[in-house]
């Protein structure tokens, strides 16, 4: 199933031509296994949760999670070129998945989910009103008992990545910059550190928050 595509948005462009450029296996964030992230999703999720991957482009996420009988999964990403490769790689198997091309800032939600993943879309918000406009919306689209399994560069890993500034954090900050933007909504979990080796062997230092709804 597909979701209708929203009005482009300007940043659609630099993204259609970072996935143009390259092979799916030579873009920085490729994973073959996409860890730390299945592991931490399967661990808090069952066969018949609904699942967003925010900024899923071509990720094998979506491949693993299905290969494993979770679902369904909706993944969303401002490229439509990348959600196109996705949807050619996983064949019949696509029509199990929502594909939503939009900008999560301005994208409406349309139903709640057990768990947000983003990997990789919240360091690039370096203005606090896309911020509040992401946390917002990952607001709307959390189910009353979700849960949101969040990555960004940590505080030594790059200032800069795709030719855009990013935002860095541990997650203390991260915790602080939510709290600041819904409070008392979230609460930190868990947390760790790892290394991502691009496809040319740098490496890039990244920090992932598992978080859950605050219960009254």
């Amino acid at each position: 199933m597909s979701s209708p595509t929203l009005a482009p948005d300007p940043h659609t462009h630099h993204w259609d031509s970072v996935y143009a450029a390259r092979d799916e296996q030579a873009l920085t964030w490729h994973q073959d296994v996409p860890r730390p992230s299945l592991d931490l999703i399967t661990a808090r999720i069952t066969p018949g949760d609904p699942v967003i991957d925010v900024g899923g482009g071509t990720s094998r996420l979506v491949d693993a999670l299905l290969d494993r009988g979770f679902g369904p999964v909706t993944v969303l990403d401002l490229s439509a070129k990348a959600l196109a490769r996705s949807r050619a790689r996983l064949g019949a198997r696509a029509d199990a998945v929502a594909w939503i091309a939009a900008d999560v800032t301005r994208w409406r939600p349309k139903r709640r989910h057990a768990l947000w993943h983003d990997r990789a879309v919240f360091h690039f918000l370096t203005d606090d009103a896309d911020r509040a406009a992401y946390l917002n919306r990952l607001d709307t689209a959390l189910a009353a008992h979700g849960d949101v399994v969040l990555s960004t560069f940590a505080e030594d890993g790059p200032e800069r990545c795709s030719g855009l500034p990013v935002a860095r954090y541990n997650p203390e900050t991260l915790s602080a910059m939510i709290e600041r933007h819904l409070p008392g909504k979230l609460r930190l979990l868990s947390s760790q550190h790892h290394d991502h080796i691009t496809p040319k062997g740098r490496i890039q230092r990244f920090q992932t928050s598992v978080l859950t709804r605050n219960h009254s």
